[in-house]
């Protein structure tokens, strides 16, 4: 079963899909709106489908599948005018 298919199976727009150590990766996939919070660690963002805006703290720039995103701990960040289709793999 897919990571996508997983996710969707589980209901959620988040889920955890490894973790060891100081590692964890989770596959995102908001429906409409994008309502995370600023986390307390460094993240990373690796596009799966779909395309859209990306504010990260004062810069906005437009994403699409393949990209890769780096937030800072703490900074404020938030997909925007994202497709139906989008999806993100996030690595704290």
């Amino acid at each position: 079963m897919s990571a996508i298919e997983k996710l969707s199976d589980s209901k959620n727009v988040f889920l955890q899909m490894f973790n060891h150590s100081s590692l964890q990766v989770y596959i995102y996939q908001p429906a409409g709106e994008d309502l995370q919070q600023p986390h307390d660690r460094d993240e990373a963002y690796v596009v799966i489908s779909g395309t859209g805006e990306f504010i990260n703290g004062n810069n906005k720039i437009e994403f699409t599948a393949g990209d890769f995103l780096f937030v800072a701990a703490g900074v404020a960040n938030l997909f925007i005018n994202f497709t139906n289709d989008f999806a993100t793999w996030v690595i704290f």
